[in-house]
């Protein structure tokens, strides 16, 4: 048997509990100017609708204002990956907080769903639109006109726009300045990324972090006895760049590694000499990923802000903010127990 349809309540149900006339009551409800009762009064009859379990009609409220308090997110992989998910996270919290909903669409990397994904989200009448991206690169997005206000999370586009990335201007030196704290003399650099090295216009945010990386070291007194260049991002990389260094004879006092994933491997290289990361050595990452609490000992690691970048870029839509400049989030150190310490 069919249970009945709760009946919805109405504007005129919350008037008639709180013996108040329904133009009052649509004025309080809606937060409309130029009403004269008393914050008193406006308050008893929140009360009274929150009790009733009033919710305001989302499609009158729509065409009053011609907003529907829809947002909608496209992503390049951060739904089916691990690594960005907390961008999710900062989006629908904020989104939340003023009341708006968001619609999600996925595009598996893939760049000709794009122009398809942002189409889509203009036929569901969207009051704005958030791009994320899983690496943060420079790309040709070649948009479709829609006249949605868009702005792109980690990831830059050829024409201007509004975008939102981690300050990975600071980030580098950052890192060297733990390396200095922790009585380091020397210093070994795993992960500047081939691709980025070839094409650094390509891959803004990896160039800004090793660019800051080498300007500290540069103004620094510490010795850098390898610099090492990766074709990925992976633990077997790390470790193959690792084994090759002490196989060479170079045993520095702390190691900087692109991300925990290069870290990781690190690790394992070390342990297979007998050397242990807090201990005989210092090693710091970057991107904090769940990994690094796994290692042992667990892994100091610069964070990536996906929760925060995510949260920025539901604000500067909201508010009209979408003047074409980057938004920079800082990325800050998460102390673990891979660092020495004087």
């Amino acid at each position: 048997m069919e249970k009945p349809k709760t009946k919805r309540v109405t504007i005129a149900d919350v008037a008639q509990a709180s013996g108040m006339s329904k133009a009052a009551v649509s004025m309080i409800l809606n937060n409309k100017p130029g009403t004269r009762l008393s914050a008193e009064t406006s308050e008893r009859v929140r009360g009274v609708a929150k009790k009733l379990g009033y919710r305001p009609n989302a499609a009158a409220q729509s065409l009053r204002s011609g907003k529907t308090r829809t947002l909608g997110f496209i992503s390049d992989q951060v739904t089916v990956t691990r690594f960005a998910s907390e961008m999710i996270t900062g989006i629908l919290r904020a989104a939340e907080g003023r009341d708006h909903t968001v619609l999600i669409a996925e595009t598996f990397g893939k760049p000709d769903q794009l122009a398809e994904a942002v189409t889509q989200m203009a036929h569901r009448d969207v009051d704005g639109l958030i791009l994320g991206f899983m690496d943060s690169r420079q790309r040709e997005l070649d948009l479709p006109s829609t006249g949605l206000p868009t702005v792109l999370v980690n990831g830059l586009d050829g024409n201007p726009s509004t975008a939102v990335l981690p300050n990975e201007y600071e980030s580098g030196a950052k890192a060297v300045q733990r390396v200095i704290e922790s009585g380091a003399r020397t210093v070994a650099v795993i992960g500047q990324l081939e691709n980025a090295e070839n094409l650094p216009e390509t891959y803004p945010s990896i160039t800004r972090r090793f660019g800051s990386i080498q300007a500290a070291l540069d103004k620094s007194d510490l010795e850098v006895v390898g610099h090492w260049v990766l074709e990925d991002w992976n633990p077997s990389d790390g470790y193959t760049a690792t084994t090759q260094m002490l196989v060479e004879g170079h045993r520095p006092e702390a190691i900087i590694c692109a991300n925990d994933r290069v870290a990781m491997g690190v690790f394992q290289a070390l342990a297979e000499q007998g050397l242990m990361p807090g201990k005989d050595l210092s090693v710091l990452s970057f991107d904090d990923e769940i990994i690094a609490t796994y290692l042992r000992p667990q892994l100091s690691s610069i964070r990536l802000p996906y929760e925060e970048m995510g949260a920025l870029a539901v604000e500067l839509l909201l508010d009209g903010k979408l003047e074409p400049v980057e938004h920079q989030i800082d990325m800050p150190l998460i102390e673990r127990d891979s660092m020495k310490n004087h």
